[in-house]
């Protein structure tokens, strides 16, 4: 399933890319739904940044629902190229819980705009609930749609949130 963002801020490009590049762990005051995230490992190469950050979401489940969930649930792992010369960003993400049955990948693209500049974030996710321990392989087709259109559906409103804390935490800075 597509998953399709787009963010105007008020910035140069090449300002919002460095931020969102370099300073993604200075975000978590603006990000309610994120309790963590850590830079794992970080390779400058010619005219590249590989990323590999790790997340950890569930900032505002209620204390009940945490019993029933468990931090696999709410930990992923992004894998992130930053190209310099195009201002675009490959990245895939691997969900701790359930290896294997989620697939998640896509591109940022950073344009120009009269006003500043554009976030567009372009993906894909797919879900082989096939995969998931419990789940009936006749009903697998059926629950892996659904829960596509679920995560998708939480997915792009928080991309759009971390988009505009990159512009919030760059406002800050003048």
């Amino acid at each position: 399933m597509e998953i399709r963002a787009d963010v105007e801020l008020p910035f140069p490009r090449e300002r919002v890319f460095a931020a969102y590049r370099d300073r993604l762990p200075e975000l978590l005051e603006y990000l309610p739904n994120i309790r963590r995230i850590e830079v794992r490992d970080r390779k400058d190469l010619e005219g590249r940044v590989e990323l590999v950050n790790e997340w950890v979401g569930g900032g505002d489940i209620p204390a009940v629902a945490r019993a029933v969930v468990s931090e696999s649930m709410l930990c992923w792992t992004d894998f992130a190229t930053w190209n310099e010369a195009p201002l675009t960003c490959d990245w895939r993400t691997e969900v701790h819980a359930f290896p294997g049955a989620v697939r998640c990948s896509g591109q940022n693209r950073y344009l120009v705009t009269p006003g500043g500049s554009r976030l567009e974030i372009r993906g894909d996710l797919t879900v082989d609930a096939g995969k998931v321990p419990g789940v009936p392989r006749v009903f697998a087709k059926a629950i892996g749609a659904a829960v596509e259109k679920v995560l998708v559906g939480a997915i792009a409103p928080n991309l759009v949130e971390v988009a505009k804390g990159v512009g919030l935490l760059l406002g800050r800075d003048g």
